[in-house]
């Protein structure tokens, strides 16, 4: 009965953070609108760049190829983070740990060829 209880009152701790995060949330964009700058001129809703007018159209049309190697870019940068992540518990997970690595890795490096052979880094 006592393992019922604690599970109950991690659960409500869980639901009171949670709820007072929430409202918390809603309190600061509240302030922030009530009490924000509400002036409004023929200058306020143009871009700034440093003083410079902008001349002709901002909307650029980058080709899917830039946000592609950016999200590449991405997945390769976090494997760094497991890597560490294991690099700091080694000695704990030992062998297991070691080959769940080297199947990690290897997957990535399979990873990597197959961007490499389609040509997606290119």
């Amino acid at each position: 009965m006592l393992g019922n209880t604690d599970l109950l009152i991690e659960y409500l701790s869980f639901f009171v953070f949670f709820i007072f995060s929430f409202f918390f949330c809603c309190l600061m964009l509240l302030s922030g609108w009530l009490l924000g700058g509400q002036s409004k001129s023929r200058y306020k809703n143009t871009p700034f760049e440093s003083g410079i007018v902008s001349v002709g159209n901002t909307h650029i049309h980058f080709p899917v190829k830039f946000y592609l190697v950016a999200i590449l870019f991405v997945i390769f940068d976090v494997e760094a983070l497991y890597l560490y992540a294991w690099s700091v518990s080694v000695r704990e997970l030992g062998w297991i740990g070691f080959s769940e690595v080297c199947i990690f890795v290897t997957s990535l490096f399979v990873g990597l060829f197959y961007l490499i052979r389609i040509k997606a880094i290119d």
